[in-house]
């Protein structure tokens, strides 16, 4: 498969990237691999990048992104860091991405069994580990579904995965409270953002409708001023 350009990149709109994930992930758990010259896509991408998508997803060795949508050298961004969590850096690497790249989808990619999101289960505290955890917190605490206080805790895999879930959607909200840039480029329709949880039992990664913000012909009403309402 051929790397993207700027022609190819700038012709694409937020939907249909959605959909080349979709088909790479489809491929990936079909274990049909698109053919790639990876050392030629090398040499393609030497003086300059055209991306069409920024992940961000956990550190967690199971989770490449470039692997879990069959995607190859320089097709997407990808922003790692344990329990995809949203910081100003991550922030300014999206706006980066977006506004200077030319990426046109956001996906907060989360996954099951996370380990930073059951540390975060756990209250745990170690050294830097620490501040990262507590950025995850919130997703804990909003958690409603889990009543008795003796199950609030790593070792109930529906209280985990539940909190994974709100942590996915907390961030992508986050992402467009919090970027001004990114908030005028999804409010345009240049970009969208978007959740998505990674099965790693699978290899399956599920779109959450519910946190899809793209305005398009499938969402002409939307508006990002929702979000603060």
């Amino acid at each position: 498969m051929r790397v993207h350009t700027k022609e190819t990149q700038s012709n694409l709109t937020p939907r249909m990237v959605l959909e080349i994930l979709k088909e790479g992930n489809n491929r990936f758990i079909g274990n049909l691999k698109a053919q790639r010259d990876l050392l030629g896509q090398v040499n393609a991408t030497r003086d300059g990048q055209w991306p069409v998508a920024t992940i961000l997803s956990c550190i967690d060795s199971r989770t490449s992104a470039e692997l879990i949508f069959d995607q190859g050298l320089g097709d997407i961004f990808s922003v790692r860091i344990a329990g995809n969590i949203v910081n100003t850096d991550i922030l300014g690497s999206m706006e980066f991405a977006c506004k200077i790249a030319g990426s046109k989808l956001i996906v907060v990619l989360g996954h099951s069994k996370c380990g930073a999101v059951k540390g975060a289960c756990d209250h745990v505290e170690m050294g830097n580990l620490t501040e990262l955890l507590s950025k995850l917190q919130p997703a804990v605490y909003e958690e409603k579904e889990t009543r008795e206080l003796e199950q609030r805790h790593s070792g109930n895999p529906v209280f985990v995965e539940n909190v994974a879930s709100i942590n996915v959607r907390r961030s992508v909200r986050s992402i467009i409270e919090r970027s001004y840039i990114i908030e005028q480029m999804v409010e345009s329709g240049e970009i969208g953002v978007l959740g998505a949880m990674y099965n790693i039992d699978t290899g399956k990664v599920d779109f959450y409708a519910d946190v899809e913000y793209i305005k398009d012909e499938r969402n002409p009403g939307f508006s990002v001023k929702e979000l603060r309402h």
